[in-house]
């Protein structure tokens, strides 16, 4: 029963993104039709300049995808409440997790690493005897597939380890980057956030250089609740974008 770490693809993108994304922009406030619009829209200006005028609705046109994998159902609880999202999620009640199928993997917290190898071995043990507790009861229920799975699971922690593919559009993506980069957000899902920028930073850098918490372009807007590490946030957002631009 392996522990797991957290990886993160891009799968598939909206073809040049930037440019769908001035299109629809130019297209409100020009008389060009459809064909010059996709000659002469593309403009990182243009797209600075719609980022600060608050007219976002046409970043919506463009889409990312992205595969996810060596994360805990405790971050699936927290990433499904951003709404304005796709998701397909591996589901315990098809997929089996007894120990004859391969047993669940799971994530383990830095804290309890951080704690040292004693801790870690009980966290271990802990997580084998849930396999132990899991595999009974498949076995009480019949072993008959996904009838035995759907109860057997509700002994399964919230380190067991997911897999999902999530589609998200630019703005929403945006939305996602100024609240899950931040320090304040959980550790998992921080680093899956940031793992998915430096992704889309990549991809599509007109529109994603200045995405994240709000502390990257201005003041910290957790008030009485920062984190007070501002300038290490700023730090590695300059290291994202430095390392595409290198690329």
């Amino acid at each position: 029963m392996p522990k797991t770490t957290l990886k993160t693809v891009l799968l598939m993108a909206t073809p040049d993104p930037e440019l769908i994304v001035s299109m629809g922009a130019k297209l409100c406030y020009s008389k060009a039709d459809i064909e010059q619009l996709q000659k002469t829209a593309k403009s990182a200006e243009f797209i600075d300049r719609l980022t600060q005028m608050g007219h976002l609705s046409p970043i919506e046109h463009a889409s990312f995808s992205f595969g996810v994998e060596g994360v805990s159902r405790a971050l699936l609880a927290q990433i499904t409440r951003h709404r304005l999202a796709s998701f397909s999620v591996q589901s315990q009640r098809y997929v089996n997790q007894s120990a004859k199928k391969g047993e669940f993997s799971y994530i383990i917290p830095p804290s309890i690493e951080a704690l040292g190898s004693e801790a870690v071995e009980k966290y271990e043990h802990q997580m084998q005897t849930m396999q132990k507790w899991y595999d009974e009861w498949v076995t009480a229920l019949g072993a008959s597939g996904e009838k035995s799975n759907e109860d057997a699971r509700f002994v399964l922690p919230n380190a067991c380890e997911t897999k999902m593919i999530i589609t998200m559009n630019a703005r929403e993506l945006l939305h996602f980057f100024s609240l899950r980069c931040c320090n304040r957000a959980q550790w998992e899902i921080r680093e899956l956030a940031w793992q998915m920028l430096a992704l889309v930073m990549e991809a599509a850098p007109g529109l994603f250089k200045n995405a994240g918490p709000s502390c990257v372009g201005g003041a910290c807007q957790e008030g009485r609740m920062t984190c007070g590490r501002a300038a290490e946030v700023k730090r590695r957002h300059k290291a994202l974008m430095e390392g595409n631009r290198n690329d």
